[in-house]
């Protein structure tokens, strides 16, 4: 068993998703982005599109590609949060990461996002991990800068047709951040 796998604090649990995961990990994403569930949290991306996120065939695919995985936060046999780590090149990317939005602001997305971080550089000997963001989220890039990403300054339009989102404001596009892993310690055997 991965040590990742192993029980957190607070019961808190992780592990990688299963393709039978995969309807699941689609509502809890659509949920925590959009809709009037998504209000509940600070993630939401309501006021800025509409429709689904993602759907779980496209999340089958995340799990069963090469050099990706996603991985589940878990409090007890409940998944609630996910986020999705794929490696490029000599870094990861991290992305769709989600955490229930009634649960959002106790610690548990600082928790799930250190340990997504280590996940990738014990899989894939990583030292960079990088994500994008919608550039108008200011909240949620000051959060990731609180947790020690760099913005860029490397954008890319936001996909105006992808045949499942619908833009409620012009001009979206995504921002870039990065962050530089530290070392990790030497796993006693």
């Amino acid at each position: 068993m991965h040590r990742d796998n192993q029980p957190a604090r607070d019961g808190i649990q992780f592990r990688d998703a299963v393709i039978a995961d995969a309807d699941q990990i689609a509502a809890l994403v659509n949920s925590a982005y959009r809709g009037d569930s998504s209000r509940q949290g600070w993630t939401t991306e309501a006021d800025l599109l509409q429709g689904n996120r993602i759907h779980a065939v496209e999340v089958r695919e995340l799990i069963q590609a090469d050099d990706s995985l996603i991985l589940l936060c878990l409090q007890g046999e409940e998944i609630i949060g996910c986020v999705h780590l794929q490696k490029t090149g000599d870094a990861a990317y991290l992305g769709m990461f989600v955490v229930q939005p009634g649960l959002q602001g106790n610690g548990i997305g600082k928790h799930f996002m250190h340990t997504a971080e280590v996940r990738a550089q014990r899989c894939w000997g990583v030292d960079k991990i990088w994500m994008t963001v919608i550039s108008v989220r200011q909240e949620l890039i000051a959060y990731y800068e609180r947790r020690g990403y760099v913005r860029t300054g490397r954008f890319k339009p936001f996909p105006s047709d992808n045949g499942k989102e619908i833009m409620l404001v012009e001009h979206l596009q995504f921002e870039e951040m990065e962050k530089i892993l530290p070392a990790l310690p030497a796993i006693a055997g």
